[in-house]
């Protein structure tokens, strides 16, 4: 289950070795008790890191190296009920031999990505609930973070007109994602987090509503900024704006009552002071995706594009905080790398004829393939750096 091979595994240890200060060395043994689990990386990023070696960009290549063997999210979706089980024990079983916790992302719901740049995903409900009790059974009681299916609840079927005029779509879509909370949440040591968009999209009103008649009271809590660019800052207050929200609401009070994010922060603070006294360990958790929001989200140039996909693989993005399972933060219970860097988001044309990227001057990978451009800028603009230096 561990490093694709042996040269391959000397080779991350021995280039990393040479330019990871001792700060950053010394930082690995701060945190105490169980880590999140590093799983195998995309065999492509190894070859890219040996490339890298063979031309002489050592740091590159340790960089590449270093950001693979970071904790990170394992994605499954597509596969039949019997492969996912399998890969998913064997997964939780080598994570419990580390006293890791893995992050498992499902991705497997009907009519996923409103049938775009990542479609796919269950048939209808009947095999989406076969393909989720599988899942259970492949993490039995073994310790795990669930971060359940991306954009599910953020991008229903009646947002992209996939739904008739009863919302038959859209409520099969909340039975789902019910059925998948009410299945996973129950085992032993697992936590299941659902989706919240990110701060840059719903409002706290608008998302709130969508958390509770997804689920949210069966489950651990919610998670942002699965795949995008957000900073921690704009996370954690986002994420402590949806949590107390949903104790408000849960105390009898009126959602569209809450402050959202674009409140001035003195105001809404304001009021959830005045308003919201529920202790955060009866509050519902969140936790962050910051796998690729070191620079923040990307500024498109004014006016060049009629449909800029921002979210779609933008330059210059770098790496950010490191994946924890320890945040200071009393509502947020693990900063996490939800999206696999490297990884590309897809073909953006950005609103042109294409087929290349305008903004890159090359065609993008399908979503899931990796982008060593792509996975270069991350290693580069990382922040904080992906080195401390020596």
């Amino acid at each position: 289950m561990r490093r694709a091979s042996t040269w391959l595994a000397a080779l991350s240890v021995g280039l990393a070795a040479l330019f990871v200060g001792p700060s950053a060395q010394a930082a690995e043994s701060v945190e105490h008790g169980p880590s999140l689990y590093v799983p195998d990386a995309n065999p492509a990023a190894y070859r890219q890191a040996l490339d890298l070696a063979r031309a002489g960009q050592f740091l590159d290549a340790a960089g590449v190296l270093t950001m693979v063997n970071t904790p990170q999210a394992v994605w499954y979706g597509d596969q039949s009920p019997d492969q996912v089980e399998r890969l998913i024990r064997a997964v939780a079983r080598d994570a419990d031999r580390s006293d890791a916790i893995p992050v498992f992302a499902l991705y497997n719901i009907p009519g996923r990505d409103c049938s775009n740049y990542s479609a796919g995903g269950a048939a209808n409900t009947a095999e989406y609930k076969e393909w989720i009790d599988a899942v259970a059974r492949g993490v039995g009681s073994r310790d795990a973070i669930v971060t359940l299916e991306p954009d599910a609840l953020a991008l229903l079927p009646s947002d992209c007109g996939q739904d008739d005029a009863q919302g038959t779509k859209t409520a099969a879509r909340y039975g789902e994602v019910n059925y998948a909370v009410d299945k996973l949440e129950p085992l032993a040591g697992t936590r299941v987090y659902l989706d919240s968009g990110h701060p840059g999209w719903h409002t706290v009103n608008s998302i709130v509503p969508r958390l509770i008649r997804g689920g949210i009271a069966h489950a651990s809590g919610f998670y942002t900024n699965a795949s995008n660019y957000h900073t921690d800052d704009a996370n954690s207050w986002y994420g402590k704006l949806i949590s107390s929200c949903l104790a408000y609401v849960d105390g009898g009070g009126d959602v569209a009552a809450c402050p959202h994010q674009w409140w001035p922060r003195a105001d809404a603070q304001a009021w959830l002071d005045a308003h919201v006294h529920t202790p955060p360990s009866r509050m519902k958790h969140f936790v962050t995706d910051s796998s690729r929001n070191g620079q923040g989200p990307w500024t498109p140039p004014a006016g060049k594009y009629t449909d800029a996909q921002d979210w779609c693989n933008p330059p210059d993005r770098g790496l950010g905080a490191r994946p924890t399972l320890r945040t200071g933060d009393p509502l947020q219970d693990a900063r996490v790398w939800i999206k696999t860097p490297g990884e590309s988001d897809g073909l953006c044309l950005r609103g042109t004829a294409g087929p290349e990227d305008p903004e890159r001057g090359m065609v993008d990978p399908d979503a899931g393939d990796w982008f060593p451009e792509q996975a270069l800028e991350l290693v580069r603009f990382a922040d904080p750096p992906i080195f401390d230096g020596p």
